[in-house]
């Protein structure tokens, strides 16, 4: 397997195991999804938000879009599960879209303002978001809703 395919497949799995957390949250009503958590970025809200906002700012990095670090969501813009979850949708098809269309040489590349190759921006994201997901786990099962291993092995393995 390539490094590129690699990339490719952890941000399937990074969006994918995003999508379970969204099938758990479903089973909350907007009211708990936005219920106040002491920790980390507080409700599952804040969290999606977070996560959409720090994938979006990194993809407008390595697009080298001006002001990417200046990128920021407002949870509060985002009152129910619907409309977090739209704009989480669009991040996802963003970064796939932009991963889909790199080649090894886009890996190696130095995006301007970053001190690293375009790879280890990915793999970030991806680590990232795992951070985020187990909180958010947690959550939703001290809220009640189902949750899941999200072991990358097990991902790969599955299908």
């Amino acid at each position: 397997m390539q490094p590129v395919e690699i990339l490719r497949s952890l941000i399937d799995y990074h969006y994918a195991m995003f999508g379970r957390v969204w099938d758990s949250i479903m089973h909350l009503s907007d009211e708990q999804f936005v219920q106040e958590v002491a920790y980390s970025h507080g409700s599952l809200r804040n969290q999606v938000v977070h996560v959409a906002a720090v994938d979006t700012r990194w993809l407008m990095g390595l697009r080298e879009l001006p002001d990417a670090r200046a990128f920021h969501l407002i949870p509060a813009d985002y009152p129910t599960r619907a409309a977090a979850r739209a704009v989480w949708d669009g991040v996802a098809r963003d970064v796939s879209q932009y991963v889909a269309e790199l080649d090894e040489v886009d890996l190696a590349r130095v995006p301007a303002g970053m001190r690293g190759p375009a790879w280890q921006v990915l793999v970030h994201l991806v680590n990232h978001g795992t951070d985020h997901r187990a909180q958010m786990l947690r959550i939703l099962h001290d809220l009640g809703a189902p949750t899941f291993d999200q072991d990358f092995v097990l991902y790969r393995w599955s299908g």
